[in-house]
């Protein structure tokens, strides 16, 4: 019963999220063909809908964090998630790539450096949906929650990093 209700829920979350995306009538994005089109290492190149307050308040936070940025305004943000593999229970509202590696969501910025350090053979790291407290979503230090690896030795998700702990 547990299973059916956790793929319930799995399934009624990433609906939400495409009905939500849907709803703004986002079409025709522009994106990158895969890691080797990726931003120089440094500069992170965010993926976003021009519309979305939350997002544009996260690349603020990375901008005072000292990160190069690179925008994509685009009204499609789908199409960025299902090429750069992120499973649908991970999607969030913006999808960033910095060094060859994704980071859906509002990623709390000491994961992003983490990432770079440690340099995992991974696919990307995220905070699946907008949870309150994150960068851009209140920000509040002691909100806790967990960043998600997927992809590679990830495999679909695992835990890499837990903020407000």
């Amino acid at each position: 019963m547990t299973a059916i209700k956790t793929g319930l829920t799995s399934i009624a979350s990433t609906t939400a999220l495409a009905l939500w995306v849907a709803s703004f009538g986002w079409g025709d994005m522009a994106l990158a063909d895969g890691h080797s089109n990726m931003a120089e290492p440094g500069t992170m190149h965010v993926t976003k809908s021009p519309t979305c307050g939350c997002c544009g308040a996260w690349v603020a936070l990375a901008r005072e964090e000292g990160y190069d940025i690179d925008i994509t305004d685009t009204a499609d943000v789908v199409t960025i998630k299902l090429d750069m593999d992120i499973p649908g229970d991970l999607w969030a509202c913006h999808t960033a790539m910095i060094d060859g590696y994704v980071v859906e969501g509002h990623v709390p910025f000491a994961a992003v450096q983490k990432l770079l350090e440690e340099r995992p053979a991974i696919t990307g790291i995220s905070v699946p949906g907008m949870p309150a407290g994150s960068p851009g979503m209140g920000t509040d230090p002691t909100a806790q929650y967990d960043v998600i690896a997927f992809g590679g030795t990830a495999g679909k998700g695992v835990v890499f990093h837990r903020a407000g702990l």
